[in-house]
């Protein structure tokens, strides 16, 4: 995997250009305020499907006492990472759970002591190559901590005979409201940076692009500091890029695109051409997990929106009620009439608040009736916004009028596959059209007949 060596790769001045994308307005009213820890709630709900791919299987039973960082689900799938135990107490019960987007998997309800006592086993890790740093990484826990779930140490099995030279740090935290990263990166700049240091020297990178959204100015300003100072990084090997805050410069694609360039063909994976992507708080917490050996059992949790009394972020142990997190900010201010788990773009809309936090929750947004309203959908008028907005190059139109003909070649032809339902078509449409609900149908189409 490492880069050759006799290579130098130039750094770039500016991003490059990307298609399409948009610019909602950014509403980071939580940016200067500091996380805060919240307490132990009296249970916690931690489910087994934490991941894409494979469910884990419950190695705990009702009634055994359990302690914090302690292994409770586990999986030999190639697509799993190992789920641990969020509070220390007793396992009341195994149950089974639906979760917003309709699939159902077990479920570990754990009664807290309290006393959050770590799990005596827990030991502080050395990885010295890529092998040992891979098994590391799984052993963590870590998944994607925003987007699906992707389990982070299978973005270091780069297929034989690929060379990846370039890091890139993602930073853009481009969804509205969402503000963990760019606290992570205010309050534990040096874990980034150790991490970041971690990575380059073990997978033998040439450059590290930490990529950053000019609507962060703090946050750039304290990581140039660390970034610049010949004391750390004497190659100066690791570097700074600001972007023009744009939604969806956080899409791996699109991100890769931005900073190198390099395109990623269909299908293929950012290797593919040279890179791997991880996410600022991602690459922090491996750091922090390389030192302490406590795997991941909390997150920072974005509370906002016009319905929250108190917005916050908020580090919560994972499987923790919505219920309970809006209720350490204070409660509702008026009736929720529309909550989401994530962004406003791609986040997902939960029935109530008796949903459970997993790994890679990064926000919780609870809206008033003044913002929850829909577009009444009309007729398409062929403006093009859609498709001048789409960062694949992708014509949601001529996508529609195949999937009501139920052409599923021309479908394919179309590259809907490459749709990643980043909505910035449907935010774009002034018909109100339900664009992204229409690609997930034609996608699941083609998949049906694999």
């Amino acid at each position: 995997m490492s880069a050759k060596n006799n290579i130098n790769i130039p750094f770039p001045k500016k991003p490059y250009r990307t298609h399409g994308g948009v610019h909602p307005r950014h509403n980071k009213t939580t940016a200067g305020v500091e996380s805060v820890i919240m307490p132990p709630p009296e249970y916690v709900t931690i489910s087994m499907n934490q991941n894409i791919g494979a469910d884990c299987i419950p190695c705990v039973k009702p009634g055994d006492t359990v302690y914090l960082g302690q292994i409770i689900g586990d999986s030999d799938k190639y697509m799993s990472v190992p789920i641990h135990a969020s509070v220390s107490g007793t396992v009341e019960k195994i149950i089974k759970q639906r979760d917003p987007l309709g699939r159902i998997s077990d479920a570990v309800v754990i009664k807290s002591d309290g006393l959050m006592t770590p799990y005596p086993n827990l030991k502080a890790d050395n990885p010295q190559n890529l092998s040992e740093l891979t098994d590391t990484v799984r052993q963590s826990g870590l998944v994607g901590l925003g987007g699906a779930g992707f389990p982070a140490h299978i973005k270091l099995n780069v297929p034989e005979g690929k060379d990846v030279d370039t890091l890139i740090i993602n930073f853009a935290e481009c969804e509205p409201y969402i503000t963990a990263d760019h606290r992570e990166a205010l309050e534990n700049s040096w874990d980034v940076f150790s991490g970041i240091y971690a990575f380059k020297d073990i997978i033998g990178i040439k450059r590290v692009i930490i990529a950053i959204e000019n609507n962060k100015p703090d946050a750039i300003e304290v990581l140039k500091r660390i970034a610049d100072n010949p004391t750390y990084d004497p190659d100066d090997l690791v570097r700074i890029l600001v972007l023009k805050a744009s939604y969806p410069y956080g899409a791996e694609k699109v991100l890769i695109k931005a900073c190198t360039n390099r395109v990623v063909p269909e299908g293929g994976l950012p290797s593919d051409v040279g890179c791997l992507v991880m996410n600022i708080t991602s690459v922090s917490f491996i750091s922090r997990y390389i030192k302490s050996g406590m795997p991941l059992i909390s997150k920072r949790v974005t509370v906002d929106g016009s319905a929250v009394k108190e917005p916050k972020n908020i580090i919560a142990p994972i499987g923790t009620s919505v219920k309970d997190i809006i209720e350490f900010c204070g409660g509702y201010k008026s009736e929720p009439k529309k909550l989401i788990l994530g962004g406003p773009m791609m986040g997902v809309a939960i029935a109530d608040d008796s949903e459970f936090i997993k790994k890679n929750t990064n926000a919780i947004l609870a809206f008033d009736e003044t913002e929850s309203s829909l577009m009444r959908e009309t007729a398409c008028i062929r403006c093009g916004r859609c498709a001048q907005s789409c960062p694949m190059l992708l014509t949601p139109p001529l996508i529609e009028q195949q999937l009501k003909l139920n052409n599923l070649d021309e479908l394919k032809k179309l590259g809907v596959m490459n749709c990643m339902e980043c909505g910035c078509c449907a935010y774009s449409c002034p018909a109100g059209k339900h664009l992204v609900q229409m690609m997930r149908n034609a996608k699941a189409k083609l998949r049906s007949v694999k």
